[in-house]
């Protein structure tokens, strides 16, 4: 997301909610699925919303042109977004309509990503170290660091919905994708972390946790590692590509894809042992993909949001 991110410049005012035929094309940097709701975000405070699964699209009103970065949802009406100027939304309805709940322009702190536990518990990271955390849905967030670096911290990583890790009481495993090697591990759901050992100097933009022990992360010229024990050793996956990657998902197959710059889409049938790759034929960049609902994926990049062709 980060890479991507730096293409975009600051855009048009904020617009009340539209159908959205050319804000689908703009650049779009991360999206959250819900049932057959959809939500994605990009450049000029750009949020788009379906509810049919990807076939229509409407622009939400939003409160900042800021470059938003990334989006999570909770359930099917609340959710969050941040972006740059250290910016915050919060939407109650589904994405249609966003408040702003922080921002701070002065910073000059990008915010990269957001997650929440639940519908109080969450937190916001960003370039140089910059953390955020909440534990009132997002109506005030706290400054924290996660160590004495200041590396940017790129990419959240919980552990997946629907594992036993993430069934079980008490608080959950994350990660941290961060630059210059650089990883961070939670074992008390973000109250504190722990660098990892690092298997390369470049950066990470995004990481898939299967289970709490079981991780992948993605980074700068195709790149790609997994650990089976919580990140503390590393073994190299070949992936063929020199092209950057940006994130992973997995699929209600069991697969995971795994997406990136140059129209790349990485494919792994074997919990992330091994990988098949192709391009698409645009070769234009890809920041995140959804699985959708009805079936296939949505691809999120600089053409916008399409479909992954078969």
């Amino acid at each position: 997301m980060l890479t991507l991110a730096l293409l975009a410049t600051a855009g048009a005012p904020a617009k009340e909610a539209v159908e959205a035929p050319l804000a689908i094309e703009s650049l779009l940097l991360d999206g959250a699925a819900v049932g057959s709701r959809l939500v994605v975000v990009g450049e000029r405070g750009h949020v788009l919303v379906s509810t049919d699964d990807g076939a229509s699209w409407t622009q939400a009103e939003v409160p900042t042109r800021a470059l938003l970065t990334a989006v999570h949802m909770h359930d099917e009406r609340t959710g969050w977004a941040v972006g740059h100027d250290a910016v915050i939304l919060r939407t109650g309805d589904g994405g249609e309509t966003w408040t702003l709940v922080h921002q701070a322009p002065e910073e000059e702190l990008p915010l990269l990503d957001v997650w929440f536990r639940d519908e109080r518990a969450g937190f916001a990271v960003g370039a140089y170290g910059y953390f955020l955390a909440t534990e009132d849905g997002g109506e005030t967030w706290t400054s924290r660091a996660v160590s004495e670096d200041d590396f940017h911290l790129n990419a959240l990583v919980p552990v997946a919905d629907g594992t036993p890790e993430s069934s079980r009481n008490g608080p959950q495993r994350l990660y941290i994708a961060a630059e210059a090697g650089v990883a961070y591990r939670s074992d008390d759901g973000g109250a504190t972390w722990r660098e990892l050992p690092s298997p390369y100097a470049g950066s990470w933009f995004g990481g898939l946790a299967s289970d709490a022990d079981r991780v992948l992360l993605a980074g700068l010229r195709g790149h790609l590692f997994r650990s089976g024990d919580g990140g503390e050793t590393w073994t190299e996956v070949a992936t063929g590509t020199q092209a950057t990657l940006t994130g992973a998902v997995r699929l209600p197959s069991g697969s995971i894809l795994i997406t990136g710059l140059e129209g790349s889409v990485l494919t792994s049938d074997d919990g992330g042992h091994s990988v098949s790759a192709r391009r698409l034929p645009s070769r234009e960049g890809i920041s995140a993909a959804l699985p959708l609902a009805g079936g296939g994926v949505l691809l999120i990049g600089e053409f916008g949001v399409e479909r992954l062709p078969d």
